[in-house]
């Protein structure tokens, strides 16, 4: 058994909590945080231990790993506590704030041996693995083309369920760093390290945050494929996420990530089933139907929020017991940070960035 805590007691840490409870192979011990009280309870409602020092909780209860849970600008802080203490870590997303600081992060993984990962958890749906899938087996030719739309809505209350929300200095952004970094994996997975970054990024109907709601933006990767992206949290209540793949085969495929009102922690479900929504590819183009079925299906048999989750923490178990790859590490967080830090600097420095 990998015995893990949790570095965080928010809303988030909840779904985390009922993963690991369902994870093969795991189990949850302690939980960490500087607020004791709220610790505690949060530490009676799963049955476990409370602290507010990290390296005391790691070493008193053995803990072999944690997932990092805090708000954005402390993720840095919290994985190189943790690793140097002797945990392997599972960070949330956004991995970090800025490449540097993953930089950082990767550099005491590897001093200290220990595994760090990137919670990705729409790499485990059904219709992401088909697109990685297609582009394995060399269906679309090569990835050149890659689109993700995110057309969300957050709202006031929103902002204010939590103080650190909607602030420069306490979140790190606005919809970049905070709902698109899951779409970004998935362009990142299936296009590849990138290579260059332009972008507009603005607050459309949100006055009382400082953060951007919406960004537009180009990307080329190494690889030589270019992506287009548009995402936004100012569209009422909600409308999709997408991401979209065309090779040089002139095949398209597509995940619709997210349908309706989008997903929030600790305050709504998941409105719609991830589906696949776009297959062009030769011969296959009837299964579309037969997939949304069965991924409706699927969606309706589990609970969507933990599920996925724990199919992540079920493969950073199986990589740490070495029966298994690790999908979703630190140097491929990185690569979403890298976009996410491009983009933003793109307008700052109102020019394109080039890694």
């Amino acid at each position: 058994m990998v015995r893990y805590a949790l570095v965080g007691y928010g809303k988030v840490a909840h779904v985390h909590a009922k993963a690991i409870k369902e994870a093969k192979e795991s189990t949850l011990v302690a939980v960490w945080g500087r607020n004791k009280e709220k610790a505690q309870t949060f530490a009676a409602e799963w049955n476990i231990t409370a602290f507010t020092d990290m390296q005391q909780m790691i070493k008193e209860e053995e803990v072999d790993a944690v997932i990092i849970t805090t708000p954005h600008p402390l993720h840095k802080e919290h994985a190189i506590t943790a690793l140097q203490a002797g945990a392997h870590v599972l960070v949330e997303k956004p991995m970090a704030l800025t490449v540097s600081e993953c930089d950082a992060m990767i550099e005491v993984a590897k001093q200290e041996q220990k595994q760090l990962a990137v919670i990705s958890q729409r790499r485990w749906f059904p219709a992401s693995q088909r697109i990685r899938k297609a582009i394995d087996e060399g269906k679309l030719g090569t990835p050149m083309i890659g689109q993700v739309t995110m057309l969300g809505w957050r709202d006031e209350e929103y902002y204010n369920s939590d103080p650190w929300r909607g602030k420069w200095d306490s979140e790190g952004g606005g919809v970049l760093i905070n709902q698109a970094p899951h779409q970004f994996d998935l362009l990142c997975w299936y296009l590849g390290p990138v290579k260059e970054v332009y972008a507009q990024w603005e607050n459309v109907n949100h006055p009382y945050i400082e953060v951007e709601d919406t960004a537009v933006g180009t990307v080329r990767f190494e690889s030589g494929a270019i992506a287009s992206i548009l995402v936004s949290n100012s569209q009422k209540p909600g409308i999709h996420a997408k991401v979209h793949v065309h090779g040089s085969s002139a095949a398209s495929v597509g995940v619709q990530t997210d349908g309706g009102a989008m997903f929030i922690a600790g305050r709504s479900g998941i409105a719609e089933p991830p589906v696949t929504d776009l297959w062009t590819i030769e011969g296959e183009q009837q299964n579309i139907g037969v997939w949304k079925t069965e991924d409706t299906n699927l969606f309706n048999s589990i609970d969507p929020v933990a599920y996925f989750f724990t199919l992540q923490i079920e493969n950073f178990t199986q990589a740490l017991l070495k029966k298994g790859p690790l999908i979703s590490s630190g140097e491929e967080g990185r690569e979403t940070v890298k976009l996410i830090e491009g983009m933003y600097r793109s307008q700052r420095e109102g020019k394109p960035v080039r890694y």
